[in-house]
């Protein structure tokens, strides 16, 4: 049971309730839910702000329901002295109005002064969107924000300084409520642990240098040269190994002569890929690998590089390696390899050794914890400020998606557009205000073709920009005559942009009464239009045919000319007969038009123009009669159904209201008009006089016909009276 006195007004048949006092909006939660006209609506897409919406749907799934909406009102209810500020709309909130009574509304003001106090207006007694809109500009003159983050200008000392400058070059920066690149605590937590794990797999090196840098500072360029090689050499000696396994296998190891006679119609070189896919060395059994002669070209440069650089400085000089040689060689090496693949830190190796070992020593990392610690201890009040822009968002948005939710004011009132009228759509001299964004006009227009409501979907693009967007126009005014897929017209959004508008998807609906009562006549006329159509073409065709067969036959007789054939003979019975028929056609033609012309002409006078309304009425009246029942059944709920909303009620668009959302074309009041337009057709003037004489000397005769015929019958009885009895004498 609610304790509060509601408010209704009835709107597109249904009962809306009034939110009229600040009462009436902290007492939302006692309305019924099945008296809320919307029960969820979409984030995106909608005239509002975005960062609102954002703010009011807690739970971040895209959707505002009535929970949330309950939850937003009770906040700003518990923050505000007066809740009705809130329904000026107004993005300027007095500092009185905060409520400083609980300890949240206390930590607001105080939050609200200290955002003025960093942005130079101290003194100032109000605090608007814009002051809380852009926290780089609050928080430029601060070192410390809250956020966790700390730039390097937030340290004290140019070393620290420095410091945090290399993480922000390793690691990558984060950016401060300041705007300035910045560094957190596990950012910082990663660096040092970097560099410990550099440092220490460096000390690694050092402490067993005689077995992992054998060659010293020139060991990494060894192992590299003798890793370019290693897979080669290691095929080698498994070739030599299977030759003395098995003596037959050495031609084939050794590639057959027909892959060098191949090569050899190709234009060689060393980088051939098929010379370097060819042994190291030719394979013999137990065969140590030469080091200088007889090495594959291909081969014969990194070969060589083995011999001076790694070969010799570990074995001695040497002018071939057997197997055993070999092994021992990457033995020497293999700790290094090992050393390598350990390697840790690697995003801070750029920094040198020396400069990691520096900044390990110092008491840098202890120095930057307590810069991000001072920093987080702020945090309140920098949530604080957070808390201020969703206030005063609240205070300016709240109430108007009220009236867009719990009851659709804002639609049926006529004072400002709903938040899901993205604009207004001109085109065909109307001017649509119902007009929805969409995102696929295909799946939109599944459902929203049960809203009876005729629809127009637009491609919207701006010349000069890469922005488009897809809208859903109603048209509840005028008629469809015009209304096509590929029309063109200019849709301007709420922001005054002007869009050129494509007209890409229609869904069919009436669209007003009097578009019903002209429509069998529209028909009639189109029907005949196309059946005249039809006829000139086919008999332009069949005219073409006869053109083209007669100068077909010209060119036969021509080419071989033959006795000519007898001529047809005229059959007369046939042309008869065909005279008849249209002599009986002509006369029940004429028959029916004296019947209709004599009963007609025998009304009385005021009674001629009622019939005439009677008739094109009872033509008219079952067009006329679906599309009242149609209009009465247009529903907006389908049109925001389809675009994410939960519309609770039948929200009707009567015939009346359709007529305020489209604006047909009118004169302005006082205008004056001529009539006299120099391109006017050319009247005929003599031609019409003369065509209505002669229906009316025609539909005269007919009607004289039709009495004497009349006049017949009615005597016809009186003769056959005055005839004698039994004989079939003309009486005399």
């Amino acid at each position: 049971m609610t304790n509060h006195t509601w408010k209704f007004f009835r709107a597109g048949g249904t009962d809306q309730v009034r939110l009229e006092s600040a009462q009436d909006i902290l007492s939302l939660d006692q309305l019924d839910q099945k008296l809320w006209v919307a029960l969820s609506c979409p984030v995106r897409g909608l005239e509002g702000d975005t960062h609102t919406l954002e703010l009011i749907d807690t739970d971040h799934d895209g959707r505002i329901r009535v929970p949330e909406i309950l939850a937003a009102v009770r906040w700003l209810g518990s923050t505000l002295k007066d809740l009705g500020e809130s329904r000026k709309g107004s993005d300027t909130l007095p500092l009185a109005a905060i409520n400083d009574t609980t300890d949240e509304g206390r930590q607001l003001l105080e939050a609200a002064r200290q955002i003025l106090a960093n942005l130079g207006k101290a003194d100032a007694k109000t605090i608007c969107l814009a002051d809380t809109s852009d926290t780089v500009r609050i928080f430029a003159q601060t070192k410390f924000n809250g956020d966790g983050i700390v730039p390097a200008e937030s340290a004290k000392d140019e070393p620290t300084r420095k410091v945090i400058q290399d993480i922000i070059a390793c690691l990558g920066a984060e950016a401060d409520r300041s705007g300035l690149p910045g560094i957190s605590q596990a950012k910082a937590d990663q660096f040092f642990a970097d560099l410990q794990a550099y440092a220490d797999w460096q000390a690694k090196a050092e402490k067993e240098a005689a077995s992992i840098l054998p060659l010293g500072d020139k060991t990494p360029a060894a192992f590299a040269i003798l890793q370019a090689v290693r897979a080669k050499i290691d095929d080698y000696f498994a070739r030599c190994r299977l030759a003395a396994f098995d003596s037959r296998a050495v031609s084939a190891l050794n590639r057959q002569e027909s892959e060098f006679q191949s090569l050899a119609a190709k234009d060689l070189s060393l980088t051939t890929p098929e010379i370097a896919g060819f042994p190291v060395a030719r394979v013999e059994a137990g065969k140590p690998l030469p080091l200088v002669d007889g090495v594959n070209p291909a081969w014969a440069a990194p070969i060589a590089q083995l011999h001076s650089q790694v070969v010799k400085p570990l074995l001695g000089e040497k002018n071939a390696l057997t197997a055993a040689e070999w092994q021992t060689l990457c033995a020497r090496l293999a700790p290094f390899e090992a050393w390598q693949s350990a390697r840790a830190g690697s995003s801070v190796e750029s920094l040198g050794l020396d400069r990691i070992r520096q900044i390990l020593s110092g008491p840098f990392q202890k120095t930057i914890a307590d810069l991000i610690a001072q920093d987080r201890a702020l945090e309140p009040q920098a949530n604080g400020i957070a808390d201020v822009d969703r206030l005063l968002r609240y205070n300016r948005d709240l109430y108007q998606l009220l009236n867009n939710f719990v009851a659709f004011a804002d639609f049926y009132s006529g004072r400002r557009k709903a938040i899901f009228q993205a604009g207004t759509l001109y085109l065909d001299s109307r001017a649509c205000d119902l007009c929805v964004r969409v995102d696929d006009p295909a799946k939109h227009g599944a459902l929203a073709a049960l809203s009876k409501t005729y629809l127009a979907y637009c491609d919207c693009t701006r010349r000069g920009a890469a922005d488009k967007m897809t809208i859903a126009a109603a048209f509840t005014a005028g008629d469809s005559d015009n209304l096509m897929v590929g029309r063109n017209g200019v849709f301007y959004d709420r922001k005054g942009q002007d869009w050129d508008a494509t007209i890409v998807k229609i869904i069919d609906q009436p669209i007003s009464i009097g578009q019903a009562f002209w429509s069998p006549y529209k028909k009639f006329i189109r029907l005949i239009e196309q059946q005249i159509e039809k006829f000139a073409s086919a008999r332009e065709k069949a005219a073409e045919d006869k053109m083209a067969a007669g100068v077909a036959g010209a060119a036969q007789k021509i080419d071989a000319p033959k006795a000519a054939a007898p001529p047809t003979a005229f059959d007369i019975g046939k042309m008869v007969g065909i005279f008849a028929a249209i002599g009986l056609a002509i006369g029940a033609i004429g028959t029916a038009i004296a019947a209709l012309a004599g009963s007609f002409m025998n009304l009385v006078w005021w009674q001629k123009p009622v019939a005439i309304v009677a008739v094109m009425l009872l033509i008219s009246a079952p067009s006329m009669i679906i599309a009242w029942l149609k209009l009465r059944q247009r529903n907006l709920g389908p049109i925001l159904d389809a675009n994410g909303w939960a519309v609770n009620g039948r929200v009707r668009i009567n015939i009346p209201f359709g007529g305020a959302l489209t604006k047909t074309a009118k004169l302005p009041p006082n205008s004056s008009r001529t009539l006299d337009d120099p391109y006017a057709e050319k009247r005929r003037g003599p031609l019409y006089l003369t065509i209505l004489i002669i229906l009316a000397l025609a539909a005269a005769a007919a009607y004289g016909w039709h009495r004497y015929h009349k006049s017949q019958e009615a005597k016809t009885p009186q003769l056959e009276q005055i005839a004698p009895a039994g004989t079939n004498a003309p009486p005399a």
